[in-house]
Formats: C-alpha cells, sequence, structure tokens
C-alpha cells in the first residue's frame, strides 16, 4: 500500500475508529490533566518536578521501561510485536516563563488563560492522550513506539534535550515531535541558527582625563552592531540576524570609559552553508570594528572574546519524506473544514525536529496553527473545544509509522 492507501485503511478500521472515538470522548479528561501540568511550572534548565510527574503519567499507561535521565529527559516503550521499525514521539517540558509565572488557569467559554499552557504543556497532554486511546482500542503496532518527553528545548536551552536523548539515548528510525495545540501547521526542514555573546575589552578610564589616550570598547561594539546591521541576506532560503543585547558600563561609571562591552546576536538560515558563512561574516566584522576602533587612537588595542550558547543545524528534507506525507494526509483529515486549505507544509522551523533532521533521522513536527495563541507571552492562552483532533492525529501518525498488525505496514522504508 502506498501512503494514503494506508491511511484510509487505518480509518476504515473498526480499532483504530474505536481509538479515534475514544479520543473525543476522553476530552475532558485530557484538559483537567493539562491544567494540572500547567500547575506544575517548568522553567527551562528547571523541569525536574515536570519529568518526573510525566514519567509517572507513562508508567500509568503502561509503558515499560520509563527512565529520567541525567539530561532530565524522560522516554519508555511502548513494545510492538516487533515487526516494524522503532518510532519515536515527543514534546519538550519545559516554559519560557519563570517560576511563579502561573498564578492561576482561567477558563472562558472553552478558552483558557495561563502562561506555558500551550507551548508546550499541550504536546505533552496531547500525546498522553493519544498513548490512552491507544491502549483503550488495544492497538498492536508492528514497531516499538518510544513515548519521551524532552527538556531545554527554548531559549538559552537551544533544543538541548532533544540533542541528548537522539546522541544518548534509544535509538529510533523515524521521529515526530509535538509542539503545540493544533493540527494545521507542519515543521518538516531544520532552520539552523547560532547565538553567541561576545564581550569587547580595553583599559577603561574617565571619560574626560583619559580621553584620546585610549580606545572605547563600547564604541568598537556599537561599529560591530552597525556593521551587522547593515547585511543583506538572502529571502530563500529564508536568513536572519539579530544583535538582541547590548550591555555596557552603569549609572555609577556614567562618566566612564567602560573596560567592557558586551553584545548578544542571533543568526538563523535555512542553509547549513549560508549560516556558517553568516557566522564567518558577523564575526569580520566585529574584528574590523576592533580594528578601527584601535586605529582611531592609536595607543592601545581593542580585543574581543566570544562565547556560543547555541548551535542548531540546518538541515534539508525531502517533503516526499514518508513521514512528512503522512503527517500531511493526517492533518488535513482531522482539521476542522473551515482550517482545510490552511494545512501546510513549513520549510523552516527552529523545533526540537532540528535534532532528528541533523542527526539523519526522518522527522516531522505537528502542533502549530490557530490552537496556539500568543505563546511566550504571559497573554498565553488555547481555545481547547476540539483540542481532542490532535491526540486523534497523532494516533493515526504513529499507526502509520509503525505498522499495525492485521492492518498495515509501517510506511517507513
Amino acid at each position: 500500500m502506498n501512503i494514503q492507501e494506508t491511511f484510509d485503511a487505518l480509518i476504515e478500521n473498526e480499532q483504530i475508529g474505536k481509538a479515534i472515538a475514544f479520543a473525543k470522548a476522553d476530552h475532558d479528561n485530557s484538559i483537567k490533566e493539562h491544567k494540572e501540568f500547567i500547575m506544575c511550572e517548568s522553567p527551562t534548565f528547571n523541569e525536574k518536578k515536570r519529568a518526573a510527574m510525566y514519567a509517572e503519567r507513562l508508567k500509568d499507561n503502561g509503558i515499560d521501561d520509563v527512565v529520567l535521565d541525567d539530561y532530565v529527559n524522560v522516554y519508555g516503550y511502548r513494545r510492538g510485536t516487533g515487526n516494524g521499525p522503532t518510532v519515536l514521539v515527543e514534546a519538550h517540558m519545559d516554559t519560557v516563563f519563570p517560576f511563579g509565572s502561573v498564578k492561576e488557569i482561567r477558563d472562558e467559554n472553552g478558552i483558557m488563560y495561563a502562561p506555558g499552557c500551550t507551548d508546550d504543556t499541550r504536546g505533552m497532554t496531547a500525546v498522553l492522550a493519544a498513548l490512552r486511546a491507544m491502549n483503550e482500542a488495544g492497538i498492536k503496532t508492528k514497531g516499538d513506539i518510544i513515548f519521551a518527553g524532552t527538556s531545554r528545548e527554548e531559549g538559552m536551552g537551544g533544543l538541548g534535550g532533544m540533542r541528548d536523548l537522539i546522541k544518548y539515548g534509544p535509538k529510533a528510525d523515524t521521529s515526530i515531535s509535538v509542539d503545540g495545540a493544533s493540527t494545521e501547521h507542519i515543521t518538516y526542514q531544520a532552520t539552523g541558527f547560532k547565538t553567541y555573546k561576545v564581550v569587547f575589552k580595553g583599559i577603561g578610564g574617565h571619560a574626560y582625563c583619559d580621553f584620546g589616550d585610549m580606545a572605547n570598547p563600547l564604541h568598537a561594539a556599537a561599529r560591530a552592531v552597525a556593521k551587522i546591521a547593515d547585511f543583506e541576506v538572502p529571502k530563500e532560503p529564508k536568513t536572519t540576524f539579530c544583535v538582541s543585547n547590548f550591555h555596557a558600563g552603569n549609572d555609577a561609571g556614567i562618566h566612564a570609559i567602560v573596560p567592557e562591552a558586551t553584545i548578544k546576536f542571533n543568526i538563523r538560515s535555512d542553509s547549513q552553508e549560508i549560516l556558517d558563512n553568516l557566522e564567518k561574516r558577523c564575526f569580520a566584522a566585529i574584528q574590523e570594528a576592533c580594528d578601527e576602533e584601535t586605529a582611531r587612537w592609536g595607543k592601545d588595542t581593542i580585543t574581543w572574546i566570544s562565547e556560543k550558547y547555541v548551535d542548531v543545524p540546518a538541515g534539508p528534507q525531502d517533503p516526499h519524506t514518508p513521514v512528512v506525507e503522512a503527517a500531511l494526509i493526517a492533518g488535513r483529515y482531522f482539521t476542522p473544514e473551515e482550517n482545510k486549505d490552511k494545512v501546510e507544509l513549513s520549510k523552516g522551523g527552529c523545533v526540537n525536529g532540528n535534532m532528528a533532521i541533523g542527526a539523519g533521522i526522518p522527522c516531522v513536527t505537528i502542533g502549530g496553527g490557530p490552537l496556539n495563541g500568543k505563546v511566550h507571552s504571559l497573554d498565553e492562552y488555547f481555545p481547547y473545544t476540539e483540542a481532542y483532533r490532535l491526540p486523534q492525529e497523532i494516533v493515526v501518525l504513529l499507526c502509520m509509522a509503525a505498522g499495525v498488525e492485521g492492518i498495515c505496514d509501517s510506511i517507513i522504508r
């Protein structure tokens, strides 16, 4: 069977239909569980409490050999019959908000409001809902399925949990990441990104008395920022740059030439080659700025040091990769009628799937779309009336990837 035929065979099967129906019937329970996870706050680098909670839920739902590893990732197996590929399904457990951000969950007319209620708390609980539905229907997949929760996806975490899971954890033949609450948006290629801190160093002194006797690190940093700001980058493949932080001095030293100044910048591209070249351009601009500021005064030398915070690989993937085609078919089926024309493949994305693609593992990331309201803001909200659609999609996508005894083989070749 081809991919569409495999999907059709699953949708028409009574056992799969039972799982789909259960996911809808389980909706209220899933939302209750969702709220419990929201109240278990989980800032990046501080996911242990939520990870322990997630590990217990996996055990409660029959997952074997559940591990909470040294990297604060959680994973375990739903065993197959041994006749199919190993499939990883994961959602990240961290949110961008510090402890104390979630005061309460406001629930009004089928919409909940709370920091982190969607990204990625819903991804986690949608995976758990799909697991319950598969168990209720007694689905026997051919391949093993690894159910996982990953740490350090956001911000300075730099997708670190997924990187470590792939590097040190169980091996998978294909990967499905769930990041968000919707069925419309499908990410199948990896946008690479790098984040750096650069510190410009000089002597430092009095703004008046030492003027002309020393170069100014802050001025060198400003020259560098101006040079980077003038960069031109291609629209396709999409490439971006941003100097996001600039720090120097303090009010006590408002009349001082600072001894150092710091900038932080982020660069991204859907092309690894362009990303690497952009990195070289940034550091060439930084060195030029230091040389110019040094030459301006000719009495000391501005130097710089850098620290890399994040380095995520870019990676292409054929849109006809089986798991990508399967996600597109399933997404269109489970999306509400009024939004079906919005189901699309996104060429680039900065999601956990990047790490799988970079490691050569076929991967798709689902969950993006209109149910993700104001993510990464304190006003984040989640319209949950039809949120059961995502667990339904996960069920079918997992069955397509792993294969199901008596119904279909895996689409993974």
